[in-house]
């Protein structure tokens, strides 16, 4: 919370500065310090780590995302921030642990993500996970909730790709029944 107020601080200090040098008639040193200003307003706003790790998960690099996550101090993050580092701790985690990315993932979109396509791909991530447990019902929900949200279709490729599986894993279910009853009525 300290450094929050540090950096807050500075950016105000900075931004005070910049207007004192444009009075007294510094303009050049004026637009420098207007730079240098934007520069500590966001790094008072976000954090960078956590701007890092999305940086190094859309680039596909698991393990270095990991690390700028583990550097992150999540009581330090505004509130939608960490909906943001929660996440990307499940998304990150469905690969290891199904039930930690789902307990992430419902704490990401509990405290709130910004963009609704954050929001799309978060549900669209727990579809995954309900579909791994065999509850199509519930996977299905989500990824008409994900299609909703999703509308720009930034997620279409992969929604459709959720489903095929769902309808997949709903097949082979119906097959294996059908196969244990062809199987019983042939031994008696």
């Amino acid at each position: 919370m300290l450094i929050r107020l540090l950096k807050i601080l500075l950016a105000a200090a900075s931004a005070a500065y910049t207007v004192h040098l444009f009075t007294v008639g510094y303009t050049g040193a004026g637009i420098g310090m207007i730079i240098l200003t934007i520069l500590l307003t966001l790094m008072s706003l976000r954090s960078m780590r956590l701007v890092m790790a999305f940086v190094y998960l859309r680039q596909q690099k698991m393990e270095d995302a990991k690390k700028w996550l583990a550097r992150v101090r999540v009581n330090q993050l505004w509130a939608k921030q960490r909906g943001y580092y929660f996440f990307l701790m499940g998304s990150l985690s469905m690969e290891q642990n199904m039930n930690e990315a789902e307990k992430l993932l419902k704490q990401a979109l509990s405290l709130g993500l910004k963009h609704k396509h954050d929001q799309a791909a978060a549900k669209l991530n727990l579809a995954v996970v309900a579909s791994a447990r065999r509850k199509v019902g519930e996977a299905t929900k989500l990824l008409n909730e994900c299609k909703r949200l999703d509308e720009k279709g930034m997620l279409a490729n992969d929604i459709k790709m959720v489903e095929n599986a769902i309808k997949g894993g709903g097949a082979r279910q119906m097959q294996g029944r059908g196969a244990r009853r062809k199987a019983s009525r042939g031994k008696k």
